[in-house]
């Protein structure tokens, strides 16, 4: 498909430069990354390996501290307070989901903005909406990376952002917005989702709803990015009827070998940013 947007030979080009700089690195410590989990999720089992292969790969070095499910809000909290003290850690991921009785926005908040690999704390939202950080949300990140390795245009664009969420909605429609787009962002509560989708330019989906974009959402001059992430019947899909999109649209990312690829390559480029910042200055 000549119109496909494809995240994994992407990904590829950014690891392999990620690791490139890591093997010239001289007479300092390797960047190190530790991912904390709690409790015992299959999805976020099959998401970490994937995660640990790409850092092994590049040379990066790494801990999974994997805690127990029952592992209290305070006793994470304290492995955090510690992990912020470790000079020798660079970046901090706790994966989510975390079990209900853990506050994401407590344990996000706790992370030290000098190691907020994920960017998800409040002062890293902060500098992102500012325009005025050194790491961003990893998957926004790596939506607009793909946008501008295919020269998509963004200024000027009208862009329309389905999902509101502080991982990826609200920080991506304020990124997109330094880049001078005209941004849209729908949700639950919009009337006639259809209609705004339809004169966007760029259509983003994150509302985590299996084929909630159709043919009908769409025209021949659009360009599509579905960061959904669902199961359908045991299979991996996005928000997007793929199929009845593809042959549509002027760009079009799949799932999976889209987004998910470039989350974890920008991931890294945010640890090996902070290594810089923390360990070279």
């Amino acid at each position: 498909m000549q119109n496909l947007i494809n995240g994994k030979e992407l990904s590829k080009i950014l690891l392999d430069n990620l690791k490139v700089k890591i093997m010239n690195i001289k007479n300092n410590r390797l960047p190190k990354i530790v991912v904390v989990q709690v409790g015992d999720n299959p999805s976020s089992n099959k998401y970490i390996q994937h995660k640990i292969k790409s850092i092994e790969n590049i040379g990066m070095l790494h801990d999974h501290l994997k805690l127990d499910g029952r592992t209290s809000q305070e006793e994470l909290l304290k492995h955090i307070d510690f992990l912020n003290k470790d000079e020798t850690v660079d970046g901090i991921i706790v994966q989510l989901p975390l079990p209900k009785h853990i506050d994401v926005f407590t344990i996000n908040s706790r992370i030290s903005p000098k190691k907020d690999a994920d960017g998800f704390s409040p002062c890293t939202i902060g500098d992102v909406v500012l325009g005025n950080s050194i790491i961003y949300p990893a998957t926004p990140l790596g939506i607009i990376k793909l946008l501008e390795w295919k020269n998509i245009k963004i200024a000027g664009a009208n862009i329309v952002v389905i999902g509101k969420s502080n991982i990826v909605g609200k920080p991506l429609a304020n990124m997109l917005l330094n880049k001078s787009a005209t941004v849209t962002i729908c949700h639950k509560q919009t009337k006639d989702v259809k209609k705004f989708a339809k004169e966007s330019d760029i259509l983003i989906s994150a509302a985590g709803c299996a084929n909630l974009v159709t043919k009908e959402f769409v025209h021949e001059n659009m360009t599509i990015i579905d960061v959904g992430a669902n199961f359908v019947n045991g299979k991996y899909c996005g928000d997007v009827d793929f199929e009845s999109v593809k042959d549509i649209v002027k760009w079009i990312t799949p799932v999976p070998g889209g987004v998910g690829p470039m989350t974890i390559a920008c991931l890294l480029e945010n640890v090996y940013n902070l290594y810089l910042q923390n360990c070279l200055k």
